[in-house]
């Protein structure tokens, strides 16, 4: 976004103004003057108007802690849906980044910020993605250096990229994980010979899941977890 489009929208300034003001050296990028209207402003930057910062409004961030039987839409006519988790108000334009099977529990993160969503979810962005993941019987050495190196889907032409695997006993294990193919985690199990019996999202970038949360609470992201989506 230009950076006078974003003063204009982000203040009662119409647009020649924001350009005047810029201008004339009141408006800081990062902390240092900024007097090119047409600087480009990311979702990382921080933006100042007489040392004051500013922030586009109606934008929203959430996260949510999943539970277990809801699924991962905006609306269902038979099913529990995330957004049905939410009050009525705060609904509105909300969509997921990231969705998570029905049985899957942990984090979801929800918002109004297409562009922002799209930093997660695009294939180029290699957002990071770590899983808690419990198994029906212990896993070896062997399966583990599969999963590290990358293993190959059934019906598919490439295999996985190297997960990152941190054991915690030796049927729960967190998997670290930077695509978003289809039931990526159970098929990477099956392909090593196990079975998922439960799986449940901690992380996704530098946003971890909030240990305050009880399933089915949300609560707004800080503006560090925002930015962190870069």
């Amino acid at each position: 976004m230009r950076l006078d489009f974003f003063i204009a929208n982000a203040t009662d300034l119409s647009r020649k103004d924001a350009k005047r003001a810029i201008g004339k050296g009141r408006v800081e990028r990062n902390g240092h003057p900024c007097r090119q209207a047409s600087a480009s402003v990311e979702a990382e930057d921080t933006i100042t108007l007489d040392g004051a910062s500013l922030a586009l409004p109606g934008q929203r961030y959430l996260m949510l802690f999943k539970p277990e039987g809801v699924i991962s839409a905006t609306t269902d006519s038979n099913q529990p849906t995330a957004l049905d988790l939410l009050p009525a108000g705060l609904r509105d334009g909300l969509h997921i980044a990231g969705r998570l099977d029905k049985d899957t529990t942990g984090l979801l993160l929800l918002t109004t910020d297409g562009a922002w969503s799209h930093r997660i979810t695009a294939p180029r962005a290699a957002c990071r993605k770590t899983y808690r993941v419990g198994l029906d019987e212990p896993i070896s050495r062997d399966a583990i250096s599969q999963l590290e190196t990358g293993v190959m889907l059934k019906d598919e032409s490439a295999p996985t990229l190297p997960a990152g695997v941190q054991l915690i006993d030796d049927r729960t294990m967190e998997l670290t994980i930077q695509e978003g193919r289809y039931h990526q985690i159970k098929r990477m199990m099956a392909a090593v010979g196990h079975h998922v019996s439960a799986l449940h999202r901690l992380r996704i970038g530098d946003i971890t899941l909030d240990a305050d949360l009880a399933p089915g609470e949300y609560r707004d992201l800080t503006l560090d977890e925002i930015r962190s989506v870069s």
